[in-house]
């Protein structure tokens, strides 16, 4: 996700929800905001909050920063109404099958004037991956749907809230994905997919102009992610 495009400044209170390993909230706690990290997963917030605590020890976050971490559901929220200036969800609405419960929350606990990122895997590369292996997605707390744009629009706006830009990212991760399902999404040992993990590892940490331009002409085609922002109506945020 585009951090500008959210809007996000100094002191403002974002919550994470479904934050994973904790790669969105990591940097908006850089930024410095007052994040919470939400998960159902205890053992992966353990990790999120020690990551805070290291950028904390190392002086990666500006005076004013805080970041928590709580453990509950995406179906009942432990907030009051109206309690984030922005709300990120990314890559969880996919796993839901009450979805529309989920948005109602997440809509309710941001404030008028607030921003919410959504993102969930775009429709064309993740229909080879169904195509390619039942097994990528069904486990337990796999995806249970793939969205299509007009659907995922009409659930965001029925909530209440108000799509203002969209695009595509992780165009390099789709082949990636797709070879996992053709050897076998459990199999860690193929070269195939270990080769292209290292470029992937090393297009992370290098950011070369080559793999850069390839991923930005490429996303609009098949990138792995949508990725929505929407503003919920309101008095604007402060």
């Amino acid at each position: 996700m585009d951090f500008d495009k959210l809007g996000l400044r100094q002191g403002q209170r974002v919550l994470d929800l479904g934050c994973g390993a904790g790669r969105h909230a990591f940097e908006m706690y850089r930024r410095g905001a007052r994040v919470v990290a939400f998960d159902e997963d205890a053992a992966e917030l353990e990790n999120v909050a020690t990551m805070f605590g290291a950028m904390r020890a190392e002086g990666e976050v500006p005076t004013g920063a805080e970041a928590s971490t709580l453990t509950g559901d995406a179906l009942a929220l432990p907030f009051p109404d109206e309690s984030f200036d922005h709300v990120v969800a990314s890559e969880i609405l996919e796993h839901i099958p009450e979805d529309e419960k989920a948005v109602h929350e997440l809509t309710r606990v941001v404030k008028p004037g607030g921003r919410v990122v959504v993102t969930v895997p775009n429709r064309f590369p993740e229909r080879i991956c169904w195509a390619l292996s039942d097994a990528y997605h069904e486990v337990e707390g796999g995806h249970v749907r793939i969205y299509r744009i007009e659907e995922l629009f009409a659930r965001l706006r029925k909530a209440g809230l108000r799509p203002v830009h969209r695009h595509y990212a992780h165009a390099l991760h789709a082949p990636y994905w797709w070879l996992k399902c053709a050897v076998g999404v459990d199999r860690e040992d193929h070269p195939l997919t270990k080769l292209y993990h290292r470029m992937l590892v090393w297009d992370l940490m290098r950011r070369p102009w080559l793999t850069r331009a390839a991923e930005e002409l490429l996303d609009p085609v098949i990138g792995k992610s949508l990725v929505v922002y929407l503003h919920k109506p309101g008095v604007g945020v402060g």
